[in-house]
This record gives C-alpha cells, structure tokens and sequence, in this order.
C-alpha cells in the first residue's frame, strides 16, 4: 500500500552474487498516491541496461487485465558485476514512476541452458545469457500453488491452466494415486514444486478413437514479434511402461515432437519421473502461441492419449532475439545441402518476384491477413487530400483512388449496395484486377457520421489486427468522396441470422453455431479491451456490427465511435452519449462516464438477442416487452426465460449449458458496471458453456425434456 514516487530519472544499486542468475519481481498497485493521479504515470525500466518495461501504464495495464495490482517477473542472465543497476525514468517532466515492492531472488545454476527452436530454420538455442519475461505459469490440471508452497525458496506462483483451454474438450484431471511418489531422477527439485508433477491433464482414459480426432489445445495471447521460451512439465504416473502413451506436440501448427520423435514421457524419463522440455519459437504477425497436442498414430501406442502436467512461457528481451537471428542466418550460410539449398534459391526468387509487383502496381501490397505493415511514404499517392490523417495511419493502409472505387463497384451501382449504415451505404466490390472481394463503405455527406468517424475508423483498425476484428484494408479520401474498404464478410451481419424473414428457415443459425460466433466477438471485443496499447473501447456493438465470414467466424466491425486513449482517468472517460438505443449502457446514459464495462453491457443485449432471435427494441411490443434487455432479466428472475429462447433452437440447448449463457448474460446487464464481468470472464463462461453443450447428453439434459418433478 506504499509506493515511493519517482520524478526524474532513478537508479536503486542492488548488491549481488557474480555469474548468478536473478529472479526480479516488481510490485505495482496502480492508485492515486497524495497529489499524483496514477493516469499521469508513464515511465521506463531498466535492469542491468536491459529494457523491462517502456511506456509502462500500470494503471492502464491494471484496468485492461482487471487486476487490483500487478506482478512484473523476469530472470535476469547472470553478470560479472556485484551490483544490479535497477533504473525507473519517467517519459517527461509531466509524468512519473512509481514502484510498491522489489523482489531479487538468486535462483540456481541450471535453470535455462537450450532449448529447441520450432520453425524452418530448427535448431537450439543458447538461453544461458537470456533476459526472460514471465507471463504464465501454470500448473496444468492442478490447483493453485502459492508462493509458500514453491521450492527452494524461489517464491513462484502456479495457476490453475483451466482458463486457456481452448480445444473442445478439456480432457480428464488425473492426480497421483496413494502410494505412489513422484522421483526426481533427471532434474532438480527447484525446477518445479512437486504438486505441479503429481496432477496432470490427458485427452482420456481410455483408447478410443475419439481423442484421434481432436487436440488438447491450449491458447495464450502475447505480443508479437518476439521469441517465446516454451517450458513443458511432464510426469506420467499413470503409465508404466513405455510405448502406452505416446503424442505429438504442435507450437503454432508447427511440429515441436512428431511422428518418429513423438513423446512417450515414460519412455523417456520413466513412470513417475518428472523431466521437462524447453523450445522456441518466434511470434512473427500472429498475437497468440497455441500449444496442441494429440496422440501418435505413426507410433502406434497403446492407448491415444496425450498427458501434461505444468507449462510457463517466457518471452525473450530483444537484445537476445537480435543474436538468434544472427546465429540463424550464420546457419543459413554455413549449412550444406539440397534441401536448405533450395530454400534459400525459393526464397530469393520470392523477394524477386515480390519487387516486381510491387513495381508493376507503383504501391505495396494491402496489409490485411498479413503479418507485415508496408513500409510509409511511397505509397502514398501524390494526390492525396488525406489531411485528415496521421502519416502512421496512412502509412498502415493502402490508398485508393476515386477511379480505383468506382471501378470496384461499377461506378457505385445500386446493385451492389449490400447495407446502409450511420456513415452511408456499404457496396461489395472487388479489386486487384477482380480477384479480391471487399466492402467498400461510401460516406453520405448528409451524414452525420462525418470527418470524425471516417478518421478514427482508419486510425483504429489500421493498427490492430486480430482474427476476430474486420480488417481494413485501406481508404480513398479524393474530390470530397470519403470511402473505407474493407474485408469481404460473404455471410453478412448477425442479425440477418437471427430473425430476418429474408434469410428464411435456411438462415436460421443453430445454437452451437450461435455460441460459437458469441465467443469469436467476445475474443474481438476482449483484445480491444486488453490487447491494443490502451483500452479501445467500441461503444456501439450490436448484432449489425457483429459480420460473419464464409466459414462462419465472427468479426466485430464499425469503429467510427470507438473511444481509446491514455488520459481515462480512474478508467472512464466524459464524453457525449453515443451509440444505439436498446444496446446502451443506461450508467453511461446517466453518468456520461464511458468505460469498458459499457462495451459488456451492450454485449450482453447481444446474448439475449442470439437467445431469443428478437430484436433489442421492438416498440410494437406490450410496454413492459419493447426492451428486450429489462424483459428478458424479469423472465430469468421469475424463472419464466425458456419462454423466450427462440423455438428453432429450444430443443438443442442443454439445460447446463442455457443456464450458464443467461447467467452470463444477466451479469453483463447488471446496472452496476463495476458488478459487471470484464470481457476476458465473459469469454470464459461463454467458452465453459459450449463445453457443456457438447458433453455427452447423460442425464437427457435438453431444456425441452426435462422432467420437472425431480
């Protein structure tokens, strides 16, 4: 509850051992402390010339992880020096640091030695004079395991790997049976707490051909960019002789144990003997590492399972990730062979024939699905009137002329007018020579939707991607037209689905089909909320701005009355009522304070929309009835909400799973926003219901067949 207030530059001089690696954990609880508002607090740190945190917000960072306080841990390279030079340096003289605590644990010898890179150029790595990052550890199929209860005093914290599970299944928890004692045998006690080796998750007891087809997957949102040290804990005490259990293991859809060097943890370290497994792997344009892992059917095992027991994941200082690369190309150069031969002739003929279409069309390729940005400047047309912009957005995006638009569109033919919004009427085009669909937004100029949204459209989504957001593919400001093209969604809007006579019975989503895209937007709206620099807020989701792709993905669009920024101060920010009426946050009606929490009120109208296939407000309604937000809340409360699920689906939901979404949906409504989840809880739930909607059916638990006697 302390915190000492740093004004200008700083450096706390630590005492160490020599040629001794460091744990160093920094505390930060984000509050108001005398006269210093904790939104002003920007700074920098650095350890041992090494860069922990730029920019940092802990206020910001707290309010986007919903956290109280915040816990920053790495594991510094040992060093010849016997002092650790600890530096806090706020961004300007208007800004400050602030730190709570500082923990400087010396761990032992052997913690980081190798590992094993995953990718083209495989091959391992040094990590001995690393600079790591932690950002999880968990003890997979466990239960928390608290600092008091880590070894060698190393003050650790183990969660519970529940909240990641991303696969379809969550598999079997399995704990260690009496009797039985876990055997360090290969590694060190201090690399893992013994409880983290005597629970574990697998696919499944038994060896039926269901767990052949699915993965246990787990998914974690990172920065990209960066190499990730991926550190596996196994300990199979249930097999007890090799070739029984044997998997492949899969880091980004890129093999890191497969086929011929499958996994057989009793095969490699024996029963009941914990080991563990280091790789890397760089996080290029993709802002997520996922960890598969599935039987072998090369090794033909006894059983088809697949066991982990604890997983942590680091990310790699730059300065390390600058000498991987360097060893890669060293690689690259010295190796001989075909194959690598060939990779190398590929390669260049790639760049060549990349720079000749980049001269054929005079403008570099557009960014969308991509994970690189086109370099500024040069693609800018010389004609542009894009004052609007900054020279990063434009830079980001991929200019069009008015021609290009109209070529696209067939000179804005009516035919093609596929929706009309706030900002004007949405044409489905194609460019690139016709091989590309997009959708083009065209401004009205009698729209109120002006300058303004056209401009924070392109300054929002030309710096985020996700796989859940629409992506903008560029912009065409010429002769007083405003237009912005994006990605073509084949499959239109939400609500087209939900309850649009047109679509008929054939448009009619089924309830899976319903979770499925609820969890895509809530994984759109949660990277918003959490993912970005600062929190972005959107401020008007609703079924119409929830579009759908040809496979079904949902993606959140429109982004002209998006709000972000790091001035919210105690995380709100005052401005003008925005948004649509039956979606709207009635605290920030009221208040005029715009908060995240009002993106999850607006989002819980949009459960109850997919529940009941009606729309937010419907004034042909009885009084009480026009709402479909206070409607729905008073038929949870009086236990009557059956009566309102849509009758196309009544007979597929399961009572488990109906309960847990109208739960989840009830929360997000809740008139408090502080009561109100954060969408990263609204995500889980909503994940745990489709969990339960397809376990097996044992208790014939359809709504519709219950028996209300019991």
């Amino acid at each position: 509850m302390d915190a000492r207030i740093i004004l200008s530059e700083a450096t706390y001089k630590l005492p160490i051992q020599p040629n001794t690696r460091y744990v160093l954990r920094l505390y930060f609880y984000p509050s108001d402390y005398l006269r210093y508002n904790i939104s002003s607090s920007y700074f920098t740190v650095t350890a041992a010339k090494i860069t922990l945190l730029r920019n940092f917000s802990a206020s910001i960072t707290a309010r986007a992880t919903t956290q109280a306080y915040l816990i920053k841990e790495y594991s510094l390279p040992p060093s010849n020096s016997d002092t650790l030079e600890l530096t806090f340096k706020p961004e300007s003289k208007a800004t400050f640091a602030f730190i709570n605590g500082i923990e400087l644990i010396p761990t032992p010898n052997g913690m980081f030695d190798t590992v094993q890179m995953i990718g083209l150029m495989s091959s391992e790595m040094d990590i001995t004079g690393a600079s790591l990052e932690t950002l999880f550890r968990l003890n997979v199929g466990g239960s928390l395991i608290g600092p008091k209860n880590d070894t060698a005093g190393m003050g650790r914290t183990w969660y519970n790997d529940m909240p990641y599970i991303y696969s379809g299944s969550v598999g079997v928890v399995t704990s260690i049976k009496k009797g039985q004692h876990v055997k360090y045998d290969r590694i060190p006690h201090y690399i893992a707490p013994i409880q983290v080796y005597e629970s574990a998750r697998a696919m499944g007891p038994d060896g039926l051909e269901v767990n052949s087809k699915y993965n246990l997957t787990w998914k974690f949102s990172v920065d990209p960019n960066f190499t990730y040290v991926i550190r596996m804990h196994f300990c199979d005490f249930l097999m007890t002789r090799p070739n029984q259990r044997i998997f492949d293991i899969y880091i980004n859809n890129q093999t890191a144990q497969g086929d011929d060097n499958a996994l057989d943890p009793v095969g490699t370290a024996g029963a009941g003997v914990p080991f563990y497994k280091d790789y890397g792997i760089f996080v290029r344009g993709k802002a997520d590492i996922l960890i598969e892992l599935h039987p072998s059917m090369f090794s033909q095992p006894e059983f088809l399972d697949a066991i982990l027991n604890g997983l942590e994941i680091f990310k790699m200082a730059k300065k390390k990730q600058k000498e991987f690369q360097s060893h890669n190309m060293i690689v690259i150069a010295g190796a001989a062979g075909g194959a690598v031969g060939f990779c190398l002739v590929a390669a260049i003929l790639i760049v060549l024939v990349n720079r000749q279409n980049r001269r054929r069309n005079q403008r570099p390729p557009c960014p969308h699905g991509s994970s690189w940005l086109p370099l500024r400047g040069s693609s800018m047309s010389s004609n542009s009137d894009s004052n609007h912009l900054s020279s990063l957005a434009q830079g980001l995006c991929r200019h069009f002329t008015l021609s290009e638009m109209k070529r696209a569109t067939q000179s804005f033919h009516e035919s093609n007018v596929i929706g009309i919004g706030g900002f004007g009427k949405v044409y489905k085009g194609a460019i690139d020579e016709g091989l590309t669909k997009v959708a083009i937004k065209r401004s009205n100029p009698q729209s109120e939707q002006g300058v303004n949204e056209f401009k924070t459209e392109i300054e929002m989504l030309s710096k985020l991607r996700h796989k859940h957001l629409v992506s903008l593919i560029g912009f065409c400001e010429e002769e007083g037209e405003m237009c912005l093209v994006y990605d073509y969604m084949a499959l239109g809007t939400l609500r087209e689905h939900l309850y649009d006579s047109r679509k008929g019975p054939m448009g009619m989503l089924s309830w899976k089909q319903r979770l499925e895209i609820c969890i895509g937007a809530a994984r759109g709206l949660h990277y918003l909320h959490t993912g970005a620099q600062y929190t972005i807020i959107h401020r008007d989701v609703k079924t119409t701005n929830i579009l759908l792709d040809d496979k079904w993905s949902a993606k959140v669009s429109d982004f002209g009355l998006s709000k972000t920024g790091a001035n919210m101060e105690n995380g709100a920010v005052s401005t003008v009522v925005k948004g649509s009426f039956g979606y709207l946050d009635p605290e920030y009606f009221r208040r005029q304070q715009l908060t995240e929490k009002s993106d999850v009120y607006s989002f819980g109208v949009v459960l109850f929309e997919v529940l009941c296939a009606k729309p937010a407000l419907d004034p042909s309604l009885p009084k009480e009835q026009v709402s479909l937000a206070d409607w729905a809340l008073q038929c949870k409360r009086e236990g009557r909400l059956v009566e309102l699920v849509d009758p196309h689906i009544k007979e597929d939901i399961k009572e488990e799973c109906l309960n847990k979404f109208a739960d989840t949906a009830e929360k997000c409504l809740n008139d408090s926003g502080l009561e109100r989840p954060g969408m990263g809880d609204v995500l889980w739930n909503l994940e745990f219901a489709l969990q339960l909607q397809q376990e097996e059916d044992q208790e014939g638990g359809r709504i519709c067949e219950r028996d209300d006697s019991k």
